[in-house]
């Protein structure tokens, strides 16, 4: 399903310069584990995300220091921030003080109705939105079954209280996340999310784990709701390196024909028919081939069964012989190539139609 009309229709949601919902591409977020006190950690992390093709960063502003640090992070971030808070109202206000592109908070772990509608007020005067998250792990004890655990009727509907708090003070720029640890509880509580509200979803299998392990976990999960033409913008949630984070989220989208920004490198599982080394081979085309801002499709494939289709299939491509390969871009076959020479080749023809496509690195 990689096309606008199977995707499911929102209303848009502006988070700076990045639209939300409303047919804009499926946006990719991370968020930062510095602490947001070491403005110049937390920066050069922004920095280091933005390069790889994250679009919205978060932070976590959970008390005054964090606060305080708010405002230089947010002038000199390449990326929209949005800021994290919980508890405390006067947070949320400070942030939208600082600049914030956008909240995330729960309006019920405000408590006082007239907190929530002071930051209500002043979120709306400054044009900004409110993430409103539901996480499986902290769900209130009235929305859990009678063994204690969440329910995807239960996640629905502690996040739909929320979003009426909101509405109730006439705030409706809104974006909604519904976060398990299951992927089967995340399916089924966003596709009864999707039925109910119009509001663009944010995606993300929480507490996925580290990579690699969480993000196979992330992709099953991700995969089959975004497949379903549900979600808006996403984040893989990883323990560790959030580069991580932004180049999984870029691969889920690729590989479902939602979004690709660099290429993608396809290659066959060796079986004794490969004359190849092939496996060195692909690596190193995927690693020089990285940096490339083109949705290119490159092929390494080892033999001539099913090689000369795949490469004929993909924008450039390989099909392996004894020794050598066969060289094909888009649909044709251009020349044999020595095993020796084939990553040099693929990446200087990948290089050049990255170039007729635009740019060359991201």
């Amino acid at each position: 399903m990689g096309t606008d009309d199977a995707r499911r229709k929102t209303q848009v949601v502006a988070v700076g310069n990045v639209a939300i919902g409303g047919g804009a591409p499926i946006s990719v977020q991370s968020m930062c584990n510095t602490k947001t006190t070491d403005v110049a950690a937390t920066l050069s992390q922004i920095r280091e995300v933005a390069e790889i093709g994250c679009d919205i960063i978060r932070v976590a502003v959970p008390d005054d220091a964090a606060l305080a640090a708010l405002p230089r992070i947010v002038q000199e971030s390449p990326l929209p921030v949005v800021a994290d808070i919980h508890f405390r109202w006067d947070l949320a206000l400070g942030a939208i003080g600082a600049g914030v592109a956008k909240l995330r908070l729960n309006p019920g772990n405000i408590n006082e109705p007239q907190r929530v509608k002071d930051i209500a007020h002043a979120a709306k005067e400054k044009g900004i939105p409110i993430r409103i998250g539901v996480n499986s792990g902290s769900v209130a004890p009235r929305f859990l079954d009678a063994d204690g655990h969440p329910t995807a009727h239960g996640l629905v509907e502690s996040a739909l209280g929320h979003v009426a708090l909101l509405e109730a003070v006439g705030f409706e720029d809104i974006v909604i996340s519904i976060k398990a640890t299951s992927a089967a509880l995340l399916l089924e509580a966003n596709l009864e999310l999707a039925q109910r509200v119009a509001y663009p979803l944010h995606l993300g299998l929480t507490e996925a784990g580290p990579y690699p392990s969480g993000a196979v976990r992330s992709a099953a999960a991700l995969g089959a709701v975004l497949s379903r033409g549900i979600g808006d913008t996403v984040r893989v949630s990883l323990t560790g390196d959030v580069t991580n984070e932004v180049r999984v989220a870029h691969w889920v989208l690729g590989i479902l024909g939602l979004r690709q920004i660099n290429p993608i490198v396809i290659s066959c599982p060796t079986c004794a028919r490969c004359k190849l080394q092939l496996e060195p081979i692909a690596q190193e085309v995927e690693r020089r081939t990285a940096h490339l801002a083109s949705p290119l499709k490159i092929a390494v494939m080892g033999c001539v069964v099913n090689g000369p289709g795949e490469a004929k299939e993909a924008d450039i491509g390989i099909a392996g012989g004894d020794g050598c390969g066969y060289l094909f871009r888009r649909g044709e076959r251009i020349r044999k190539v020595a095993e020796e020479d084939i990553v040099d080749v693929l990446v200087e023809e990948a290089e050049k139609l990255a170039m007729r496509n635009g740019g060359l690195s991201c």
